[in-house]
């Protein structure tokens, strides 16, 4: 693609008039510029793109987009935001592939891994090929590959949509952070349906308030347009037992299909029976009474169905469908998962970091737990510092034996950061064990018959990151040759 037919998609607020390269690629990482690359220059946190600007001139590089007047000997295309440019450029570049894809996208505090595999099932169960963007990895038709954000940048996402269009993908579920709809991720997504799960406190570190966190995720519902479409209609899907969602009404021009279990809504569960192996419950929607009856459980996992069962009929799936594929689901990984090594308790790992989803996961078990719950739990370094009394105090009140121990403790010190949590729970019992591997060793040379340990916190993770280094750490294979060596 020429540089001028390029910037076109620019106009009419910026002009450029001089030298027409051919542009063979564009990249935000001078590592990847190859010769006719557009190279933008983008502002990090830690580094500043303009700084690699004459690397990747000399590594071959057409031209530069840039935010500031630079002395390169290629064109250098001066703009007031690189980042928005960048979303502008590569949707262009890669010929609007968001515009080819049914694409749904799910935001929320908690519940958004869940929610975007049981759309992605139901798509697929209906013949779609799909692909799905999100926290665990990325997956196109069969194919996974690993991710370093849970929504890429917007040059990732534009060519992941592209790669997922010559794929022959049609629909595209991903999962959509405060970060990226606060930072622009997104500009270019022309999403067809917004799901809301529910919004509770983190990543205050980041947004400072909770108004500010409500405000960045009410963009993915406000950036659905004001024109009407009709072939398909864009749907907003929200959680009306969330207070927040009628902030969001307010927001989008979209149509919206409400969810819920404590008031009235379009798609409302009643009669809700949960065992340790599953839950059913009554759907009453627009096509009547349904049974669901499927094998996630807890009241959380009402909502994610609920959530995708919303994403499903915006898709146009007949509703039995629909049920039918949720009840196929036997779970999602890190995600209220059981190890079993033929114990007499039961060990559960569940990516539970907020004191909300922490209170999710532990009065579900409590419904079903016969004896002991242990609570095994820490709080990520680097990270909002005022959940951390809140998770030990959440542990401390639902479970019988809270143990505090190391979550992911980045640069700060683990010690320092379970000081933090013992700040919430003075006078209370617990034990802290700083190394997580000790701490989940113990709660299972601990535990009898019928009791249970939730290994809160890390989910699906392979890893912990402590200092600057990366630790091979799975909470599950640490429980189950736990199990094993008792």
């Amino acid at each position: 693609m020429k540089l001028h037919t390029l910037l076109h998609y620019l106009q009419p607020y910026m002009a450029y008039s001089g030298d027409n390269p051919d542009i063979s690629s564009i990249e935000n990482d001078s590592r990847y510029v190859q010769k006719g690359s557009l190279f933008i220059c983008i502002k990090g946190y830690t580094v500043d793109g303009h700084d690699f600007a004459l690397s990747a001139v000399k590594k071959g590089a057409a031209a530069v987009i840039s935010e500031k007047e630079m002395n390169l000997p290629v064109p250098v295309i001066v703009v007031r935001n690189s980042r928005r440019a960048m979303a502008l450029l590569a949707d262009s570049f890669f010929e609007q592939p968001s515009k080819k894809l049914h694409l749904i996208g799910i935001t929320g505090t908690n519940g958004k891994t869940t929610t975007s595999h049981l759309i992605e099932k139901i798509l697929a169960d209906h013949g779609s090929k799909t692909g799905l963007i999100g926290t665990m990895y990325t997956k196109i038709g069969d194919q996974k590959s690993e991710v370093k954000n849970t929504t890429p940048d917007s040059l990732t996402l534009h060519r992941l949509f592209k790669k997922m269009v010559d794929a022959r993908v049609q629909s595209t579920v991903m999962e959509v952070s405060s970060h990226a709809l606060d930072e622009g991720r997104i500009h270019g997504c022309d999403f067809d349906i917004a799901v809301f799960t529910n919004l509770s406190q983190d990543h205050l570190d980041y947004h400072k308030t909770m108004e500010e966190y409500r405000n960045a995720k009410g963009l993915l519902f406000a950036q659905l347009g004001s024109a009407y479409k009709y072939n398909p209609p864009k749907f907003a899907v929200l959680n009306i037992d969330d207070s927040v969602s009628r902030y969001y009404i307010k927001a989008t021009a979209a149509h919206v299909l409400t969810y819920g279990i404590d008031q009235t809504a379009d798609l409302k569960a009643e009669n809700i029976q949960m065992t340790a192996s599953g839950t059913s419950f009554e759907l009453h929607s627009p096509f009547g009474k349904n049974e669901v009856s499927m094998r996630l459980i807890g009241k959380f996992s009402v909502y994610n169905a609920l959530a995708a069962i919303g994403a499903g009929i915006a898709s146009n799936i007949p509703i039995e469908q629909i049920i039918q594929s949720i009840e196929e689901v036997n779970g999602v990984s890190g995600r209220f998962e059981t190890v079993d090594a033929g114990q007499e308790f039961t060990v559960i790992v569940d990516y539970a970091h907020t004191p909300d989803s922490l209170e999710n996961v532990l009065t579900t078990i409590r419904q079903f737990a016969n004896k002991r719950i242990f609570v095994i739990v820490g709080c990520g370094g680097d990270r909002d510092r005022t959940k951390r009394p809140l998770m030990a105090n959440i542990a401390c009140k639902y479970g019988t034996n809270a143990i505090f121990t190391s979550d992911n403790p980045r640069s700060e010190n683990p010690i320092e950061i379970l000081r933090d949590m013992e700040e919430g729970v003075k006078g209370q019992e617990y034990k802290v064990i700083v190394d997580r591997k000790d701490a989940i060793n113990y709660a299972v040379s601990m535990a009898t018959k019928d009791d249970v340990i939730l290994i809160a916190g890390k989910g699906h993770e392979t890893y912990q990151l402590i200092g600057n280094r990366v630790y091979d750490f799975d909470d599950r294979l640490v429980a189950k040759e736990a199990i094993e060596e008792r």
